[in-house]
């Protein structure tokens, strides 16, 4: 049985990122959990062409890979920084691109950095809304940290570290659930063949 595939996506336009930080430590945390293949993607992986891209079939190759990986994935964790009281466009934009069934029931955990307390509400207002368009599992426990939550790199908040651990380990028990969900029937297939 392959890993379940894992992706991390960070919508920060800049490296090294605070939101990218938090990304990776969320998926760490599910990938301590739950064996699974990480891969983690910047919007910058994307390229530039991605925002002039006005269909799917007219993306540059990067940021193809990008919403294949996204729609191949078992599980997500995706983060934005939050630019004036929202996601960025750039995240929007290449979710439009998303297949809408290709998230149906996939878990996701959902991430916001912005420069306060005031954008926190980010998560509830504007991420979960878009990932229950496309019928994702998203977690419980969503992620926001804003620049106190960060020294030196890394994540110096406990209460942050708290909810990266809970996030991710939430994570990991649906992508897990889901992947013994898929096994099960060739599980029965297989022993009913003998």
């Amino acid at each position: 049985m392959t890993r379940p595939r894992l992706v991390g996506f960070s919508a920060n336009i800049q490296r090294p990122s605070k939101t990218r930080t938090l990304v990776e430590a969320i998926a760490a945390e599910a990938a301590v959990r739950l064996p699974v293949e990480v891969r983690i993607f910047d919007i910058v992986d994307a390229g530039p062409g991605l925002g002039g891209a006005l269909s799917r079939d007219q993306l540059s190759l990067p940021a193809r890979r990008i919403v294949e990986a996204i729609e191949e994935a078992d599980a997500l964790v995706v983060g934005t920084p939050v630019y004036k009281g929202a996601y960025t466009g750039l995240f929007k934009h290449l979710f439009d691109l998303v297949a809408p069934e290709a998230l149906a029931g996939k878990p996701v955990a959902l991430a916001a950095t912005g420069g306060g307390p005031r954008h926190a509400l980010v998560v509830e207002h504007a991420l979960r809304p878009l990932f229950g368009f496309f019928t994702a599992l998203t977690v419980p426990t969503a992620v926001y940290a804003s620049d106190p939550d960060f020294r030196e790199g890394g994540l110096e908040s406990g209460a942050i570290r708290q909810r990266v651990a809970e996030a991710g380990g939430q994570l990991a028990g649906l992508a897990g659930a889901r992947a013994a969900a898929a096994v099960a029937p060739l599980a029965r297939t297989a022993g009913g063949a003998r």
